[in-house]
């Protein structure tokens, strides 16, 4: 059981952290540029492409209309897509989970078409290409 006084440590928190940390006082989606616009209560302007945020990457504009934001201001609900980012991790540049973000960095990676990666394809297919896969016995 949540005992009071840890409640009000909470609040005293929250409510300290407000005051120190900007948050979200409106926020919208831009047709004109595709970008997500969140107002700050610092006056910064956070600007984002729906597809770079989990959550909102397969959006369509009419599914990104209607922005809720929390009563904090530190969180910015998307009703129809049930989505919700954190303004704090945004401003740190995270778009979503740790998992998330580690997929979208290695997928960026692969398709990476640097001078070196092909030229270590070159010689991988010259090699044979990438070896098999070992099958393993179910007893090994």
């Amino acid at each position: 059981m949540v005992s009071r006084g840890s409640i009000e440590l909470a609040n005293k928190k929250g409510e300290q952290l407000q005051r120190e940390f900007p948050h979200a006082v409106s926020a919208r989606y831009d047709r004109a540029s595709g970008k997500v616009v969140v107002e700050l209560s610092s006056k910064l302007t956070l600007s984002f492409s729906p597809q770079d945020a989990q959550g909102l990457e397969n959006a369509k504009p009419a599914q990104l209309e209607e922005i809720e934001l929390s009563p904090s201001g530190f969180g910015v609900h998307f009703p129809k897509l049930d989505a919700d980012l954190y303004i704090p991790g945004l401003l740190e540049g995270f778009m979503g989970s740790k998992k998330w973000m580690a997929a979208r960095l290695g997928q960026a990676g692969g398709q990476s078409r640097s001078r070196a990666k092909k030229a270590a394809s070159r010689a991988n297919g010259l090699k044979g290409g990438r070896p098999r896969r070992k099958e393993v016995a179910a007893g090994d």
